[in-house]
């Protein structure tokens, strides 16, 4: 057999080669192919980037066309950092790159390194999601920032680059379901909606917290008038029970939301 190559079947009888490489006492797998010819290349392109110096993952995306680009950044990344991680992750000082493609980098502080060399970014309709415990969590969650966020209306990039979530990059504007940051002649107030059939304006309030609330109270009262709806219930930390109970029985809602619900019930 060719070097770096070795012979392995299906369980149907069928052959397919293995590649493998040794760096610093460490055994890596390159992959299965289908030809004992592709198996010794990409052993040999392997050899290429462990052995080369100052070549950025990018650079190596170009040149080497059997290894996939996951590969390629764990084989540079180990060569330069002494740190094997399966995930396409090149550690930089202060902060590491996860390779979506091989064009896009993501920016991420180390405080992520551990999650992410154990959870692969996934793309779909471009929102990004790792599996975790069989769910599909956006990256986004994260940073506090709900499924449905918009960028630039819920939250926004500090640095006006949207592929680096490094923590000080990330601003979260409306971090509760419903609630809308208004700014008017310097002040800023909360402006409250809810969706039935349509949104319906709850309201406008002096704090955050208190606009929340008013969500929630909102929703349940869509609940109490047999609107069968699930609305995501805010979750307001800042308050105690009894603040929040106080807040809750003297916030006010809209008396035309009101009327709204009361014409629905009865329809």
């Amino acid at each position: 057999m060719l070097a770096g190559v070795y012979l392995a079947k299906k369980k149907d009888g069928s052959v397919y080669y293995r590649s493998n490489i040794t760096y610093n006492n460490k055994h890596i797998s390159l992959g299965s192919f289908d030809t004992e010819q592709k198996a010794h290349e990409a052993y040999k392109e392997a050899g290429d980037i462990l052995t080369a110096k100052n070549v950025a993952p990018a650079d190596c995306f170009r040149e080497y066309k059997i290894l996939g680009f996951d590969k390629i950044v764990s084989l540079a990344n180990f060569r330069d950092n002494k740190i094997y991680i399966k995930n396409p992750i090149y550690l930089r000082t202060k902060y590491f790159l996860y390779y979506l493609s091989a064009l896009e980098e993501l920016k991420f502080d180390t405080d992520d390194l551990f999650f992410y060399s154990s959870h692969k970014i996934l793309k779909r309709q471009g929102h990004l999601y790792v599996n975790d415990y069989g769910m599909q969590l956006s990256i986004l969650s994260r940073y506090g920032i709900k499924n449905y966020a918009v960028a630039g209306k819920d939250y926004k990039f500090a640095n006006g680059d949207p592929l680096d979530y490094r923590y000080s990059n990330i601003v979260v504007i409306n971090k509760y379901t419903g609630v809308t940051a208004v700014e008017k002649n310097g002040t800023t107030r909360y402006r409250v909606q809810i969706h039935l059939n349509g949104n319906h304006k709850i309201g406008t309030y002096s704090t955050e917290t208190k606009a929340a609330v008013a969500y929630n109270k909102a929703a349940d009262l869509a609940a109490a008038h047999g609107i069968a709806k699930n609305h995501t219930q805010n979750y307001v930390l800042e308050l105690t029970a009894r603040e929040y109970a106080d807040v809750y029985t003297n916030i006010k809602i809209s008396s035309k939301y009101i009327e709204y619900l009361k014409n629905a019930a009865l329809a």
